[in-house]
């Protein structure tokens, strides 16, 4: 699933040639995709309305419109936005757009949520979501973690504790850190606090940077790949020799996930 870094590429692509431009035409090609409202209404909501934002929370993406309503799109596992794009096979919506190229959406395996609303605030799911980490403070998140005894890589990945982090991005903080994951949030030393909170907005800006990691199904909104995968310390990278200690990389399951880690370099106190 596309993490915090993927959505804010695909956010500022979007910037950059969607804002401005008209919905001329919204063609649906599978309706399960559409979550609210139906899917007449999501295409007549979405017809001659200008697009005048768009912004990210946690790994949704929100177009503001010009009727004041807004699209939201949850890419899910499989989801992926293309601009200019053309009908292919996994393609379930179109936007028809007034500079004469489309938006497409695709989705191999249909999970992507696509919602037109009054106010995208008052999602139940937005509404339920943690901090975005740029907007923490060094002492907000050892606060926070001071109150956790859930160990720290899924804590990571709890979107009600910290939006925007999945199994990826946690695992290189962790390892950033020197952290392991089985580690409980609350048993966390002051310093380690501090290197995990620096590490965690290190990594997530890099990769932005790097416009996301292109693993599975995740292109930007061109359709090229991210670049930031070619910088992964540990993640999808079991058997291999850690790149800075050369001990041999590990996975395990952890919270139902699998996860990476350097035995060595993240030792267990």
């Amino acid at each position: 699933m596309p993490e915090l870094p993927e959505v804010e590429t695909i956010k500022r692509d979007l910037d950059q040639v969607v804002v401005g431009k008209k919905i001329i035409r919204v063609s649906v090609y599978n309706p399960k995709v559409i979550r609210q409202p139906s899917s007449l209404k999501f295409k007549q909501g979405l017809t001659g309305v200008r697009i005048n934002r768009v912004l990210r929370r946690g790994k949704v993406l929100i177009m503001e419109l010009s009727n004041a309503k807004s699209l939201a799109i949850h890419l899910k596992m499989t989801g992926q936005l293309i601009y200019p794009g053309l009908k292919q096979k996994a393609t379930r919506v179109i936007f028809h757009l007034s500079s004469g190229k489309d938006l497409v959406f695709n989705d191999q395996r249909i999970f992507g949520d696509l919602r037109l609303l009054d106010d995208w605030r008052n999602l139940r799911f937005i509404q339920g979501l943690g901090p975005e980490p740029k907007d923490l403070t060094l002492i907000q998140f050892q606060d926070m973690l001071s109150r956790k005894k859930t160990k720290i890589k899924p804590l990571l990945m709890d979107q009600k504790f910290i939006s925007g982090i999945g199994n990826l991005y946690a695992a290189e903080i962790l390892f950033s850190a020197k952290i392991n994951p089985q580690r409980r949030a609350c048993e966390l030393l002051a310093r380690e606090k501090e290197a995990l909170f620096n590490s965690m907005q290190y990594i997530l800006t890099e990769a932005v940077d790097c416009g996301g990691s292109s693993v599975d199904d995740y292109v930007r909104l061109s359709g090229g790949k991210g670049d930031y995968k070619k910088y992964h310390r540990v993640y999808a990278r079991e058997g291999k020799p850690c790149l800075v200690c050369k001990s041999l990389i590990k996975r395990s399951a952890l919270g139902g996930r699998g996860t990476y880690f350097c035995p060595k370099c993240q030792k267990k106190l």
